[in-house]
């Protein structure tokens, strides 16, 4: 069973906001004034694994890039591995910047509204993980793990790039390991 943690005070969501460099949406604001999962991340102070998954769409997609995987819609995979890591960057940079949840759980901190879908971004491995922060929160913190999640339930939200990342198929993704 979850433990929820008291809210947050304004104060301390904005203090956060500055500390990060983010933006929270609306409904995230409004569930961390509320209480948060003992489990996920601490907004409230300094804590190294907020700053460590910030950084992580854009490791780990440089990382699967350095390790074999291409995607397709980047065109022909350049030889030099700064070309590539250019690329990888500037589409992580033109993306909606992912705000960390729970482990490797994100949402996008744009647009900036209520609604957006929840991530679950292991590099290419991205899927949708929750129509909405919601649904995400009911199937991730449910009290009876012995049975599965209900499925998802569209339609999602579309955000740029990590949207296109969970809509791959096989036939997107090359390898040449």
């Amino acid at each position: 069973m979850t433990e929820w943690g008291p809210g947050l005070t304004d104060s301390q969501l904005e203090e956060a906001e500055e500390r990060y460099g983010v933006r929270f949406p609306p409904d995230m604001i409004e569930l961390y004034r509320e209480q948060w999962p003992i489990e996920a991340y601490d907004w409230s102070k300094e804590d190294p694994r907020i700053r460590e998954m910030l950084a992580w769409p854009l490791d780990m997609l440089t990382w699967h890039v350095e390790h074999g995987s291409w995607w397709t819609e980047w065109g022909e995979k350049p030889t030099d591995q700064r070309a590539r890591e250019k690329i990888v960057r500037d589409a992580v940079a033109a993306a909606p910047r992912l705000i960390p949840i729970y482990l490797h759980r994100f949402i996008p901190e744009s647009p900036n509204e209520p609604g957006n879908p929840v991530f679950s971004m292991h590099g290419f491995d991205t899927i949708y993980y929750g129509t909405t922060l919601e649904e995400y929160l009911a199937r991730e913190f449910r009290d009876d793990r012995s049975r599965p999640p209900d499925p998802l339930r569209g339609p999602f939200r579309y955000i740029p790039l990590w949207s296109d990342l969970s809509a791959q198929d096989e036939r997107s993704i090359w390898s040449e390991s």
